[in-house]
């Protein structure tokens, strides 16, 4: 990075590093609450149920949060959200220390969590938006994406190890410290620019919540992108994006050795992937590398759900993460390329919820599934189940192996017909090319 770029992002980086600090304390903790939750219950459904009180609050006031992202200061609502974010952490200590912790209480913080981070990500969004310029967008895509990365390789190992140190009261403990690094950072060292006052502000306050929806509805194909992603959201979820861990730890007998490394190794498929995206050249084709990067991510499931060896786990989850980090930075680009700034908060909080929205049912269906269908199928030991076996093993775990087939071959379905779909083609013309179209008499002759 020359001293120009540097002096360009100066503010971003200041954020971005004391973020990742941050984030990094809370990955390790969400690392260890996982392993906590499975060592109480030992069921699938018992840590997907806390993942869905993570995502309930973020999609249900979404668009409450995007409209006070674009009306309101950026920079109080992260010190907000971040302070009472802190304040769940804490309790999870206090119980924990108090030898009373119990599932239903992370169940309930992790809900609180989650309704911060509706306000915390769109207002994030915008921040970055409005700290850095616009031909500096892939270069901090991934930056974000390789920080992220690193997070989640250093979290399983330093949250292990600090849990067989200190137990988790040591962890919660350092999440707390990094948590105050981030936010005196934020509060005396960035300052956020706001965009100039907009007409729209003066509406009232239910009309500009659905502002984002109605932007999407009149840009056909960002809102046909958006539902392609919620069905990738759900089938994700239903594989190994939402049930990895009880697939591992069934596999495994409860190793969280092999759990931390593969989760390590899918961590490094984002670095790279990252670093891909932050190096190269920008795509000129987005929406195209997108869908084909989509579909490839699905091939892990295939791979890692037909094996019981821990280093075709790993290589799987590699190269599945590297190609979802690939695609994470070019739509992240295209958001903030084709969304006016001052609309970016809602139109941002409308995109989440509409392709998050799947991940929650998405998850409870995952875990009802590996409990209740496919974990007892493949334990029946009829002669369809032992044809089977030569594929997916025997044991714990080989039911949600058949479901990780199941779900990745209809996840490269789904991805690889979207090619053939011209409706996408606008979102990857530039401003040149729409004049040039447009001085053509509107005429498309692709």
């Amino acid at each position: 990075m020359n001293k120009h770029s540097f002096k360009q992002l100066h503010s971003f980086l200041l954020l971005w590093g004391s973020q990742t600090v941050s984030q990094l304390g809370t990955a390790m903790t969400d690392y260890v609450v996982i392993i906590w939750v499975y060592s109480q219950r030992g069921t699938a459904s018992s840590v997907t149920l806390l993942t869905v009180c993570t995502f309930l609050p973020t999609i249900f006031f979404r668009f409450l949060a995007g409209s006070m992202v674009d009306r309101q200061d950026k920079k109080r609502i992260m010190l907000i959200a971040d302070l009472v974010a802190a304040c769940g952490t804490l309790a999870v200590f206090v119980l924990h220390s108090a030898e009373v912790l119990q599932i239903w209480h992370l169940y309930v913080i992790n809900f609180l969590l989650s309704l911060m981070n509706a306000f915390q990500e769109p207002a994030s969004f915008v921040a970055v938006s409005m700290l850095v310029p616009k031909e500096q967008y892939a270069r901090v895509g991934g930056l974000q994406g390789f920080s992220g990365a690193a997070v989640s390789i250093l979290a399983p190992a330093l949250g292990a190890l600090l849990l067989a140190s200190g137990g988790l009261d040591l962890v919660l403990m350092i999440d707390l410290a990094t948590f105050a690094v981030a936010f005196l950072v934020l509060l005396f060292l960035i300052r956020i620019p706001e965009p100039e006052r907009q007409a729209t502000e003066e509406e009232p306050f239910s009309e500009t919540c659905l502002a984002g929806i109605r932007y999407l509805k009149d840009h056909k194909a960002i809102l046909r992108i958006t539902l392609f992603l919620a069905v990738i959201n759900f089938l994700a979820k239903l594989g190994n994006d939402g049930m990895l861990s009880p697939f591992i730890l069934g596999r495994t007998g409860n190793s969280q050795a092999v759990l931390g490394l593969v989760e390590s190794f899918t961590a490094m498929g984002v670095l790279a992937g990252s670093l891909l995206a932050t190096l190269l050249k920008p795509a000129k084709k987005r929406t195209r590398l997108i869908f084909i990067a989509t579909g490839l991510v699905f091939s892990g499931n295939i791979i890692q759900g037909l094996t019981s060896r821990p280093w075709l786990w790993c290589a799987a989850a590699f190269g599945s993460y590297l190609m979802a980090a690939v695609m994470n930075v070019n739509m992240d680009i295209l958001m903030r390329e084709k969304v006016p700034v001052e609309m970016q908060g809602r139109v941002f909080s409308a995109k989440s919820t509409l392709q998050n929205f799947t991940i929650p049912p998405a998850l409870l269906l995952g875990g009802l599934l590996a409990d209740t269908v496919f974990e007892p199928f493949m334990a029946a030991g009829s002669p369809a189940q032992q044809a089977l076996y030569g594929f997916f093993g025997t044991g714990k775990g080989a039911g949600i192996g058949l479901m990780f087939f199941i779900i990745g071959i209809a996840g490269m379905l789904v991805s690889f017909t979207r090619l053939r779909k011209p409706v996408y083609r606008e979102l990857d013309r530039t401003e040149t090319d729409a004049l040039q179209k447009k001085g053509n008499g509107g005429n498309d002759h692709e």
